[in-house]
């Protein structure tokens, strides 16, 4: 077989031209990503080889670091085990059990970014390395576990939002709330980097607000989507901004116990911790959903009430029908609304 030919090496100015092009172009949360990973497998070299890594890295230690992921090392030893122990001694990896295949796979991605980032051919191309990674895909598989353990549907996003009073902290839960599931379930990293000039309230006395998403997993700032939210969802989030006088700077903010917002923006946990109360409050255990439950719990109503899956997509921003379609799937068959066509 003809091996690819590799790539030309850059001048160092245009290397790092390259690199700043491929960071003002990341999502902040890819950067993160990448970053914790180029730091664990940087340690992971070092602890297996004793070398720092190289650019291009070789074949050899590419095909290493996949066997060394590949397996649960608990009775293990060798160089593979002392590895693992010096990254667990790290703070770097958790236990000695076999990472899950999507954890090898976010760090191989993360890796192969770095050698795009200086033109380098990625060991992870070559035939050998790339059937290796599949093999150990498949040994290592395991039961896909849901990022929430429920879905919020709608009867359980109104437990929640009758918990909501109409004080600073109640106004903002239930404006938090009714945007993150009605206008598509969107992530929690997405409600926290809303700012007031993303909504856009021209139409509101129709009932309808639009909000803009600056940077989503699938969409960045260039082709940023403008979503629509009606009704009672877009009320909340004006009355939100009335209650607050909130005119410039974050859109959703902490709030103080003397129930008064805060200047700063609330953060993607301070969501999580949105969520946790308002369950607590409405008689569920704090850990029944996480935030992707307000994502997963739009898509599942969406099959519910029979609106098509592209309609849905139109909202959620999902790239893949495939993977939205698995919303579609969960939903009990008896419930289904194509059951009930002859009435």
């Amino acid at each position: 077989m003809t091996q690819p030919l590799p790539l030309p090496a850059l001048p160092p100015l245009e290397a790092e031209a390259l690199s700043d092009l491929y960071r003002r172009g990341t999502p902040d949360n890819t950067l993160r990503a990448w970053e914790r990973d180029l730091a664990y497998i940087a340690a992971w070299k070092l602890a297996a080889f004793g070398q720092p890594l190289d650019w291009p890295e070789t074949e050899p230690v590419a095909l290493r670091f996949i066997l060394d992921h590949s397996a649960d090392l608990s009775e293990a030893t060798g160089r593979a085990r002392d590895a693992a122990d010096a990254l667990i001694a790290q703070g770097l990896r958790r236990s000695l059990a076999c990472p899950a295949p999507a954890t090898l796979d976010r760090r191989i991605a993360s890796w192969r970014a770095f050698h795009r980032m200086k033109n380098l051919a990625s060991p992870f191309d070559a035939p050998l390395i790339a059937q290796a990674r599949g093999r150990a895909r498949r040994a290592a598989a395991r039961p896909k576990k849901p990022k929430s353990d429920n879905p919020i549907t709608r009867d359980i996003l109104e437990s929640l939002l009758k918990t909501c009073d109409a004080s600073h902290r109640g106004t903002r839960d239930r404006a938090v709330l009714m945007l993150g599931w009605a206008s598509g379930g969107r992530r929690r990293s997405e409600i926290a980097a809303l700012n007031r000039d993303d909504i856009d309230a021209t139409d509101f006395e129709a009932g309808l607000i639009r909000i803009r998403l600056l940077t989503t997993k699938t969409t960045g700032a260039e082709n940023a989507p403008r979503l629509p939210l009606k009704g009672r969802a877009a009320r909340a989030v004006m009355g939100w901004i009335a209650l607050a006088g909130i005119d410039k700077g974050p859109l959703f903010r902490p709030v103080s116990l003397a129930d008064r917002p805060l200047p700063r923006r609330l953060t993607p946990d301070g969501i999580r911790e949105i969520l946790r109360h308002r369950l607590t409050l409405a008689g569920f255990p704090p850990d029944f959903a996480s935030p992707h439950g307000l994502r997963s719990g739009f898509l599942t109503q969406a099959a519910l009430d029979g609106a098509p899956l592209p309609a849905a997509m139109q909202l959620s921003l999902h790239r893949s029908p495939a993977q939205a379609q698995k919303y579609y799937a969960d939903v009990e068959i008896a419930e289904n609304p194509a059951t009930d066509l002859l009435g």
